[in-house]
C-alpha cells in the first residue's frame, strides 16, 4: 500500500514526519508513506496558501499510485479549499480511503456527501509522539493495510451506519451543501478547547438542525481541555456537566443518547469509518 499525506490546514514538522515514516517502516515494512512537501510550508496559520494546499490535495487524491490519503494534522483551514478541490476530483479519487479528524471533518464530510472514496475518522499522520504513543496510528494503519478492525470504536458493533465529527466542525457544516445525509446514522461527536457554554450552544444547533432529522442516535466522545466560561465574578461553574447536556439535547432532538465513545483529541482515538462497515 502507498499512503499519501497532505496538510489541508496547519503544517507539520519534518521531525514528526520522519517519526511516522520510521514507525511505519518498523510495523509495516514493504508499504510506503509519502509526505507531500506542502506539509512543511508556512503561510501564517496555514501549511501554505489556500491554492498551495488545494493543489497538494488534488495532486495526491487524483494520483492512482496512492491507495489512501492520510491527513497530516488538524487546526483550521480545510474548509477554505473545499470549493477549489471538490469539483476537480477525478476517477482515481474514488478509489482511495481518506482518514483524519478534527478540522479534517470538513473534507471527510464533503467527500462522504458525494460518496467519493471511503472515509473514516481516525488518528492523523502527525499524531505520533504528540497525543499518540503509536496505538491510534497503529489502528489506522492496521485497518488501511490489513483490514484489521481491532481499532474500531466498540459502538460500531451495533451494525448501524455511522459518522464522526468534531462538534465545532459539525456545527459549521450545518446549513451547507457539504454536510452529508446522515439519515439512519449514529452520529459520533467530540470536542476540544471550548468552554461549556459554547459546547451547549453547538449542541442546541445540532439538536435543531433540519439536516440532521432522521439520525439514529448520538454517541459522545472525549470532551477535553474545556475552558472556563469567562465570568468576571470568579464563578466558573456552568451548572451542568457535559453528560447532562448531551442527555438533555438528545431528548430535545428526539433521538436516543447511546453513551460515550472512544474518540477525540486523546490517545484513545479509535477508528470510525463513515457508513456501514
Amino acid at each position: 500500500m502507498r499512503i499519501g499525506v497532505v496538510a489541508p490546514a496547519r503544517p507539520v514538522s519534518r521531525e514528526g514526519s520522519l517519526r511516522m515514516a520510521a514507525f511505519m517502516a518498523l510495523t509495516y515494512p514493504g508499504h510506503e508513506i509519502v509526505f507531500h512537501p506542502q506539509c512543511y510550508l508556512q503561510a501564517g496559520h496555514f501549511a501554505g496558501t489556500d491554492a498551495e494546499r488545494a493543489a497538494a490535495f488534488l495532486e495526491f487524491a487524483n494520483d492512482p499510485a496512492f491507495d489512501a490519503i492520510w491527513f497530516a494534522r488538524g487546526g483550521y483551514g480545510s474548509n477554505r479549499i473545499l470549493e477549489a478541490v471538490m469539483p476537480k476530483l477525478g476517477p482515481a479519487a474514488n478509489h482511495k480511503t481518506y482518514v483524519g479528524f478534527s478540522d479534517m471533518g470538513f473534507l471527510l464530510g464533503a467527500l462522504y456527501a458525494r460518496r467519493i472514496g471511503r472515509v473514516a475518522h481516525g488518528a492523523m499522520a502527525s499524531s505520533l509522539g504528540m497525543n499518540d504513543t503509536g496505538e491510534g496510528a497503529g489502528w489506522v494503519l492496521g485497518w488501511l493495510i490489513d483490514g484489521d478492525r481491532r481499532g474500531f470504536e466498540p459502538g460500531l458493533a451495533d451494525g448501524r451506519p455511522a459518522a464522526a465529527f468534531n462538534l465545532a466542525i459539525l456545527a459549521a457544516l450545518i446549513g451547507t451543501k457539504y454536510l452529508p445525509d446522515l439519515t439512519d446514522h449514529v452520529l459520533y461527536i467530540e470536542e476540544v478547547d471550548e468552554p461549556l457554554y459554547r459546547i451547549d450552544r453547538m449542541l442546541f444547533q445540532m439538536a435543531h438542525a433540519t439536516q440532521l432529522k432522521g439520525i439514529a442516535g448520538v454517541r459522545l466522545g472525549a470532551v477535553t481541555a474545556v475552558k472556563d466560561n469567562g465570568e468576571t465574578d470568579g464563578n466558573y461553574s456552568f451548572g451542568e456537566t457535559i453528560d447532562q447536556m448531551i442527555v438533555r439535547w438528545c431528548g430535545e432532538m428526539g433521538v436516543p443518547y447511546l453513551g460515550r465513545a472512544e474518540i477525540g483529541h486523546v490517545e484513545l482515538n479509535r477508528v470510525v469509518p463513515f457508513g456501514l462497515v
